[in-house]
């Protein structure tokens, strides 16, 4: 089988890479990225591809002359860097899955597999305790990257309709931790005090980098299609995450976070803005029984224990 990865140089994507070759050496593996991977140590089976998902041709031109029987669809900005403009963020995360989708149809694709998110969901205060598929996404006007994982996933549920023939894998990962994970979720866990909304639990589920991973190999295995939760069993709230940390719990009024990081990110004295109040305070908490009864995975670790591999892997002390 001829695999099209996007996104293959990025944390899962470099993961799926070595282990796919490893395990499925007959497999061709087509691995896509804006920053090109070195040949140099790579298994014979894997082709690196530089490919920019902002630029929609480029895509068509890379599935017309691959022409990969399924593509795991893994390429999307996380954190923009300084000087991308709303414009380019949404060329890339909408606009690069609508041209992979488009093209995927027309080369007669089998299989695709995208990466969505739990943010698709939103982070409202009318969350449902614990979110499964049937859940409505609503993203969040100021917040992109749950605004574009709910515009792709409304994309994806039209292309079900005029595509019946591309399969679809849609996996929705709660916070993935890993033992080299480094992102601003995980730098809020450094922080000499762990802060919070006041009058809410804000409780997070943790899934293992390892168990996406898997996840995603056995869908192509197995060519299986749904949409499905990716978290470990149960959640932690701030102030559960602050006892294991052995920290102290800080939760403030939500007015006054907001106000602060209004004042302190256009200054870069933060990296975090005003978007990352509901952010905080409306977690969407992902049910995963689809996810272990359905599909058929259980997650290797607890929300609770994925939380304390990660301290382990990065020499944090906790209790």
């Amino acid at each position: 089988m001829r695999v099209l990865i996007t996104g293959a140089a990025g944390f899962i994507g470099r993961q799926l890479l070595d282990q796919l070759a490893v395990q499925h050496p007959d497999w061709s593996l087509i691995a896509s990225d804006i920053r090109p991977l070195n040949r140099a140590g790579l298994p014979s089976n894997v082709e690196p591809v530089q490919l920019d998902m902002g630029q929609p041709l480029a895509v068509q031109q890379c599935v017309a002359h691959w022409q990969p029987q399924a593509i795991v669809h893994l390429a999307s900005v996380v954190t923009p860097p300084p000087g991308m403009s709303a414009a380019q963020l949404h060329a890339i995360d909408v606009g690069g899955t609508r041209a992979l989708v488009e093209a995927a149809a027309r080369a007669g694709v089998e299989q695709l597999i995208v990466t969505s998110s739990g943010a698709a969901y939103g982070y409202h205060a009318e969350n449902a305790e614990w979110l499964d598929e049937q859940q409505p996404l609503r993203g969040h006007p100021h917040f992109a990257y749950a605004k574009h994982k709910r515009e792709v996933e409304e994309l994806l549920s039209a292309a079900r309709q005029q595509h019946p023939q591309l399969g679809q894998l849609i996996l929705r990962p709660g916070t993935v931790l890993g033992k080299r994970v480094d992102n601003q979720i995980t730098d809020m866990f450094k922080k000499p005090r762990v802060l919070g909304i006041r009058g809410r639990d804000s409780r997070f589920v943790f899934i293992w980098d390892q168990d996406v991973v898997s996840i995603i190999i056995r869908g192509l295995e197995r060519r299986a299609c749904g949409i499905y939760n990716l978290a470990g069993d149960g959640a932690l709230s701030l102030r559960e995450i602050a006892g294991i940390l052995g920290k102290p719990y800080l939760p403030l009024p939500a007015g006054l976070i907001r106000g602060l990081l209004a004042v302190l990110k256009p200054l870069r004295l933060s990296q975090y803005g005003p978007e990352q109040v509901d952010f905080l305070r409306y977690r969407p908490v992902l049910a995963n029984q689809r996810l272990k009864q359905e599909f058929g995975y259980t997650p290797r670790y607890s929300s609770r224990e994925a939380f304390i591999a990660f301290l382990d892997a990065q020499g944090m002390q906790h209790a």
